[in-house]
Order: C-alpha cells, then structure tokens, then sequence
C-alpha cells in the first residue's frame, strides 16, 4: 500500500464521511450509478408530497352529490362559494390562485384515486405510496426505478427539495441529492482557507472507481453548486413566490429546471394536512383555507416564473397518502380516510377538468364510511410517465399496473 493509498483511507474515515454527513443542510445519497448516459427528453416531473392526508373532498367537492352536506354540515364548502364552473364538481375558494391554470386548460384534478388497499397509518401508507409495489419483494423508491429505467446517473438528475432527509421514492441505486436550498449545497468549513472539496478532488483522483466515482460525484455537485449561488436568481414574469417553506423548495426547483442542470424529476413536500380538529369554513383565517391559499400560491408562483415556454416541458403531481373520512367528526374535523384527489399541472395537461370514476357518497358507496378508489393512482402517474415522460415498459416502474386512460395529458 503506497503512502497515498494510506492517505485516501485516513481521509476516507476522519474526513470524507464527516464531509458527506456536513453539507450544509445537504446529504448526497449515492451507491453504485448506472454506466449509461441518459437520453432523456421527457418532462421534468415534480412530485409534490401532500403529507398528513390531503382532504380531497374539501379542494375538489362534489357539490353535485347531496351525501356531501349532510356529512359535512358545518365545514362543507358552500356551493355560492365553488370556483372553477363545474356543474358536479368545484374547487375551494382558497385554490383562486390557481384558476387561470384552470380555465386556460394546464391544471387538472383527478377524484376517487388512492392506493390498492385502505391504510390509515401515516407511516406505513406513505411508505407503500413511495415503494409504489405493494405484493412484491420491491424495496426501491418508484421514481428511483423511473431514473433507473434511463439510466440516470448524476445526483442532479433527481433533487429531493427542502429537506436533507433521504427520500424514501428515490430510494434506490441511482443518485440523488436532498437540499435544503440550493444556496445550502456547500461543505461546512469549505472555504479558501480550507478547501476541503479541493482536498477530496486531490486525494480520490486516482483511487478505486467506486471510491472515486462516489468522491467525483460529491465534488462535482458542490462545484455546481457554486455556479449556481454565483450566478443568483430571480424570479421571472413578476412570480411572487410566497415566504413558506414549500413557496422556497418550488423556487429552487424553477431555479434549477431554468439553469439547464439535468434535472429529470424533483421531490417537494408539503405538511401539516392531518387535520382532525377545526377545518373550519371556507373563509381566511380557518385552517383548511389557509393551507390550501399557501398551496395555491406556491404552485401558482411556480408556474408564472416558469412561464408557458418552460411549462411546457414540466409536470407537477400531488399525492397523498390517505384522503379523510366522508363524515365530520366531533370536533369540526376530519379522520383518516381513504379515495382521495390529485392536482396535475403543466404544458401537457388537458385540463380544467375533473378525471375519474365516481363513486358516490351514499352509505352503500361508501368503504368502511370513506370514499372509495376507483382509480389506482400508480395508473394515474403511468399514463404521465408514459405520454410526457416516455417510459417504454412502465411494469419497471410500477410492477403489474397498466397506464389509465384518462385522456389526462396530451403525448410529448
């Protein structure tokens, strides 16, 4: 073993695992990558994770179904108050923001979507919504087996936005980065004092490839890193993107779709939707409201900074793990439940328009007193993957699930 051998490995220990573990709000999540280049012309594809369990049936409400007042007679949303110019369906007020997407045909929504099987546990369901292959010995994040499918190999092919946690849909063998901010993606104490990326460049140029090409990778996303912070952003088109944690998550998800980095797909997510007490009306200043106004202008934020060029080539997707119950409970709010409602926005979207079978709200259509899915929202996700994404073989993604046939989106 050569001196600089030694060296590699010291450094490996004492300074390259802290390194990866002080990125400043960062964590590179890297195994070994695929070889092959990716060939991706696709959408870029934005999951947006609405976590706590998302009521579908208070953003999109079927006012068309008397079932839903006499469930809900003190926080169903009034129909006076419904935007959108449904004759069943309408949205929430609070989604106003988002209502010229809405008319001009880029934003849809799709009803009585969920997963395979009833799960109210928070922590189980959102784990079967990510793994996506319930059934199967699959243990891999889906949209992990999308990049995989393209052979995505750069960290920034894939960002998990706003958060330094793994994200457990990109759990898998292709890289990725989680960031905080992109202003964040740098190494704690890397200065011109200590240049500890520089060091790590030195010491791994000539170390084993899967030392190296790990080291490589980490060095390089720091380095475009710092192009980006050198070059700063600001939003286009008058876009004002509101001072929330998911207002600043979507701007640097623009940011990035706007500099041309790769990116294929971004992960963002959005909590504080587990609302068991005080929904409230349909008026500001009550929790349902609020929350959703705080959604409504992040998304719409986005979309304007975009523009409808860069539109065009992005797909925004909401999911949940769980919709709430049909029926209030005792303290004006919601239970755990079960069908739900997605938000799909982008240049390829046939929209203003709700998709989906409906089931009905009466007693005898109901399962288990929640609304039921008759849509599995994987076949949802495939068509987009397959129209604006061009995954070929969408078993790879989603094993033993065919594409719907919505008619959602239009081909790239």
């Amino acid at each position: 073993m050569t001196c600089c051998d030694k060296g590699r490995r010291r450094f490996l220990k004492t300074t390259a695992l802290g390194a990866l573990a002080g990125l400043a709000g960062s964590q590179l999540d890297t195994q070994l990558a695929f070889a092959a280049d990716p060939a991706y012309s696709g959408d870029v594809l934005v999951l947006l994770s609405l976590r706590g369990g998302f009521d579908g049936l208070s953003a999109v409400v079927p006012a068309g179904d008397p079932a839903y007042y006499a469930a809900r007679p003190t926080i169903g949303v009034p129909k006076a108050q419904l935007i959108g110019g449904g004759t069943f369906f309408g949205l929430h007020p609070a989604l106003a923001p988002l209502l010229p997407h809405w008319t001009a045909g880029s934003l849809a929504a799709v009803h009585a979507v969920g997963q395979p099987a009833p799960n109210r546990s928070h922590f189980s369901a959102m784990e079967e919504l990510e793994r996506a292959a319930p059934g199967t010995s699959v243990r891999t994040g889906w949209l992990s087996r999308m990049l995989g499918s393209f052979g995505a190999h750069d960290p920034f092919d894939a960002i998990a936005m706003g958060t330094a946690r793994p994200a457990r849909v990109l759990a898998g063998p292709v890289p990725h980065l989680s960031l905080t901010s992109i202003d964040g993606l740098a190494l704690t104490g890397d200065d011109a004092t200590k240049p500890v990326a520089a060091t790590m460049a030195a010491l791994y140029r000539d170390a084993p490839p899967a030392l190296a090409q790990t080291a490589g990778q980490l060095t390089g996303a720091l380095e475009r890193g710092r192009e980006l912070r050198a070059a700063g952003y600001t939003p286009a088109n008058g876009a004002a993107y509101p001072d929330t944690e998911l207002g600043a998550a979507l701007r640097d998800v623009a940011r990035l779709i706007k500099a041309d980095a790769g990116l294929m797909t971004a992960t963002v997510d959005s909590g504080d939707w587990d609302m068991h007490e005080n929904v409230g009306i349909a008026a500001p200043g009550r929790r349902m409201h609020d929350q959703l106004a705080k959604l409504a202008a992040a998304l719409a934020a986005f979309a304007t900074d975009l523009g409808a060029d860069g539109l065009r080539r992005v797909t925004v997707i909401t999911i949940s793990e769980f919709g709430r119950r049909v029926t209030q409970n005792g303290s004006a709010g919601l239970d755990h439940g079960y069908g739900n409602a997605m938000f799909v926005l982008g240049g390829g979207v046939r929209g203003g328009r709700v998709y989906g079978t409906w089931p009905g709200l009466g007693a005898a259509q109901l399962r288990d007193g929640d609304l039921a899915v008759t849509t599995d929202y994987r076949a949802v996700i495939g068509e987009i993957l397959r129209a604006r994404c061009g995954v070929g073989d969408l078993s790879t993604v989603f094993p033993g699930v065919a594409a719907s046939s919505l008619g959602l989106v239009t081909a790239r």
